[in-house]
């Protein structure tokens, strides 16, 4: 292994291959901006250079657009903004796909889109894109070893439009210089890349190749000249809201209110400090109207992740993304001693209200990148005290502190280096005033890559310490090491990853365990010339050794290879097949020093998708897993499809249905020898996902989505836990206990938008919710949706509005007043 590393360090070193050539436009300066209106008919547009010539890179990677079906852009600047004028040809208008959607998110449509590299370092950019019927998209680019992460949260304010016509269809666009950061210099030479999709052939181009072989997005782009003489703006933008809340759940309870309401204001500022770098900052947040979460029936002895659908925490998080530390449902999360209420009654008490989110007073996000490559980022929150409410038998109430005021940090100083390549400094923080502990977890970042970019060396190495105020310092340590080769047809990457028994990040962070020690080697074959019934296809091989870190013991052992392939039909398909050997699970027992063995299997696995471009579009996945106990076997079946009715109306369903027979898992604990029980049980899930939209106009859309999750486990028989992990007849004669379990999650989010100015939205929003969990697990799937439908929901109703106000254009209309 450390011959290996050598080796690579020295390719880094010493890769001095020439960089293929780039290709350059020219932009041109103008003292009369074009009306943004998709006609592409004014003067200024005259005798200015054109890109075309774009190159596909799906289906067929290296082939140039037809003339009848090219592209021509055009970009124009002058001392407020960059505008982009684009002419896409068809052979018929009918070819032109322009699903009607809302702002920031693309169905089956065709797109033009330009990527800015304004600092020019062929590593970070920032996207915008609009679709043939003028819906709205953007997103931030970063690295990561394996290319470009985009970030489609991100969102600035500019302007566009579209026209359809019989030779094809035109776009315009004006971004702001606010939209943007650049360095404050005489000339800028911006990194840029166009790029087209033609939904209806399956075609994706760029006007600067993008070679498949090779890593990466930014790192293959253009280049724009002829900006010069331009001033960053001042850069600032007041976001302030008002919201409203209905909420009614039936309690029926005498000294509860079963329908309640609340209203709230604040207001979201971004602030451009210098050129480079953007404060924001949300004062008294209100993320009432996203999306619900995907509640499961946990069984193992981790923790669930959520996603995180709070656009504050998404927007913008590159830097703050970097070594995996932050996870940002921590903030604003479960209070950390909300288990603890339950815990904390006297006789005669009982628990009648614990929050499980802690409220925000407010968050604040300052990044962004000098001229030299280094990248700031600094990130605080603070969350308010959370008290349980406690109440007596004759009505007295008390209040248990669940939380107290925290305060939530991250540092980073992220130094962009040559070739491509990056490394990080990182810490987080997090402060409790009170008598809970606090946490700290810092560390470096590295991506390096030889000049070519054809091999790659990344990592990690990072340090944790718990700090309490009654007993010593907890301190842990890990690290990842990731080497490989990045370029070509065949490719390969070797990872070792070490976690200690006491590192933790786990205040702002996730990680499911730690201890352990694992390798893993990574192969991989992409052929993409298009054969008789292939675009493209590939192969894939992956070991992995995993051992306990201290003591040291093997975990698991597991080999798996497979496969892709992408038809000329635009149909794609792939396979996995994989075998694990008779592992020690350390986790499942949930009794530190214990041990459950697990059985080897083998897993069998297939999925196919039809073309996405067609009206009706779908796909099914089967995954199986045969164990060497006979009976016991896992399948993972999924099926999805979406109906467009038309450019307006779609919906589409997706359907799990997982049953695991004669499975073995941690059921309970004895609580007269404290022993891991485990129980021998059949496990049915089913999740059944509807999603239904319907968009008015690119500023105006309604959505729907139903969910609704139920998991029924039986037991078939209990074992006691053997000290050499396997499993025994039950001898505890007093533990009767029927561990059954039926579980339904049921939600329904309605949310209206209209986007009536850039920037400022309307939102109404409704959501439906009841979760259930009993030890009655008799009935099947559709009689426990009819029960669900039946059982008392929570209904909330909210209203939003939210205004854009640019300082810039509040300047110029006082000007015009004076």
């Amino acid at each position: 292994m450390r011959v290996f590393y050598i080796l690579l360090f020295t390719l880094i070193a010493l890769g001095a291959f020439s960089q293929p050539p780039v290709r350059k436009l020219v932009a041109v300066k103008t003292n009369t901006p074009p009306k943004i209106d998709g006609v592409l008919d004014d003067e200024v547009w005259k005798n200015v250079p054109v890109a075309t010539d774009f190159v596909e890179l799906q289906p067929t990677a290296g082939r140039h657009e037809k003339p009848q079906e090219r592209t021509e852009v055009k970009i124009i600047y002058d001392n407020t903004a960059i505008y982009i004028a684009a002419r896409m040809y068809e052979t018929s208008v009918n070819k032109v796909a322009r699903e009607l959607t809302t702002r920031d998110n693309i169905a089956a449509d065709d797109f033009i889109g330009i990527l800015l590299d304004t600092y020019h370092d062929g590593i970070n950019g920032s996207g915008f894109f609009v679709t043939a019927a003028g819906a709205q998209f953007d997103a931030k680019y970063a690295p990561n070893p394996n290319g470009n992460t985009e970030d489609a949260t991100w969102n600035a304010v500019w302007e566009s439009r579209v026209r359809v016509d019989n030779q094809g269809w035109t776009a315009e666009f004006k971004i702001p210089y606010s939209a943007l950061r650049f360095a404050k210099k005489e000339v800028q030479i911006w990194g840029m890349n166009l790029i087209r999709e033609r939904r209806g052939e399956n075609k994706q181009l760029f006007w600067n190749e993008l070679d498949p072989k090779k890593n990466g997005l930014m790192n293959q782009e253009g280049e724009l000249d002829g900006i010069e003489k331009v001033t960053p703006p001042v850069r600032l933008a007041l976001y302030p809201y008002f919201s409203t809340y209905v909420n009614h759940y039936p309690y029926n309870t005498p000294g509860l209110r079963n329908t309640t309401t609340s209203f709230n204001g604040g207001m979201d500022v971004k602030y451009g400090i210098n050129e480079s770098f953007t404060l924001d900052m949300t004062l008294i947040p209100d993320f009432g109207q996203v999306q619900s979460d995907n509640k499961i029936l946990n069984l193992t002895p981790f923790e669930v992740k959520y996603q995180e659908n709070r656009p504050f925490f998404t927007e913008g998080t590159e830097l703050f993304n970097k070594g995996n530390l932050f996870y940002s449902r921590r903030v604003g999360g479960q209070p950390i001693n909300y288990a603890a209420a339950s815990g904390n009654l006297h006789p005669g008490e009982s628990l009648i209200k614990n929050p499980t989110e802690a409220k925000l007073y407010n968050a604040t996000k300052l990044s962004g990148r000098m001229a030299n490559g280094l990248g700031i980022g600094l990130f605080n929150a603070v969350s308010a005290p959370t008290y349980a409410t406690i109440q007596d038998s004759a009505g007295h109430k008390r209040y248990f502190e669940t939380s107290p005021v925290t305060n939530y940090n991250i540092l980073v100083l992220d130094q962009n280096l040559k070739y491509n390549s990056a490394i990080t400094l990182i810490n987080t923080n997090v402060e409790r005033f009170g008598k809970d502990y606090s946490a700290d977890v810092g560390g470096f970042v590295f991506n390096l890559n030889n000049k070519k970019n054809s091999y790659n060396l990344s990592g990690y190495g990072m340090i944790s310490n718990l700090f309490y105020t009654n007993r010593k310092t907890t301190t842990g340590f890990s690290y990842e090491i990731n080497g490989g080769k990045t370029l070509g047809n065949f490719t390969w990457n070797v990872v070792e990853d070490l976690v200690d028994n006491k590192y933790n990040p786990n205040d702002l962070g996730i990680l499911f365990n730690n201890n352990y020690f694992d390798h893993n080697v990574n192969l991989q074959y992409a052929n993409y010339k298009p054969k008789k019934y292939f675009t493209q296809w590939g192969v894939f091989s992956n070991v992995y050794y995993s051992r306990r870190y201290n003591p040291s013991a093997y975990q698991y052992f597991n080999q798996t290879i497979g496969g892709y392939a992408n038809l000329k039909n635009y149909w794609g398909v792939n396979f996995r097949v994989q075998h694990t050997g008779e592992a020690n699970d350390f986790y499942e027992p949930r009794v530190a020093g214990r041990v459950f063995r697990v059985a080897g299997s083998y897993m069998m696995g297939l999925n196919a998708f039809t073309d996405r471009a067609k009206t009706l579009f779908g796909g099914i996945s089967i995954f199986h897993r045969e164990y060497a106990i006979a009976g016991r076997q896992g399948t993972d079946a999924e099926a999805f499809y979406n109906l467009r009715i038309s450019n307006h109306f779609a919906f589409g369903q997706d359907v799990t249905y997982s049953p695991y027979i004669h499975f073995t898992g941690y059921s309970t604990t004895d609580s007269v020898s404290n022993n891991p029980i485990f129980a021998l049980r059949n496990v049915h899930t089913v999740q059944n996902i509807f999603s239904l939209k319907y968009t008015f106009t690119s500023d105006m859309g309604l959505t729907l989505r139903l969910r609704h999750y139920w998991s029924k486990l039986n037991v078939l028989q209990y074992h006691d836990l053997a000290q050499n992990g396997s499993l025994v007849n039950l001898t505890s004669s007093h533990f009767n206990r029927d561990n059954d379990q039926n579980y339904n999650a049921w939600n329904i989010d309605m949310v209206y938008v209209w986007q009536f100015s850039p920037g400022s939205e309307v939102s109404i929003a409704w959501k439906n919710s009841s979760l259930t969990n009993t030890d009655q697990a008799k009935l099947g799937y559709f009689r426990n949706l009819q029960n669900t439908l039946n059982e008392p929901q929570n209904n909330n109703i909210s209203f939003k509005i939210l205004y854009y106000i640019d300082y810039q254009n509040l300047r110029k209309k006082t000007k015009k007043s004076d």
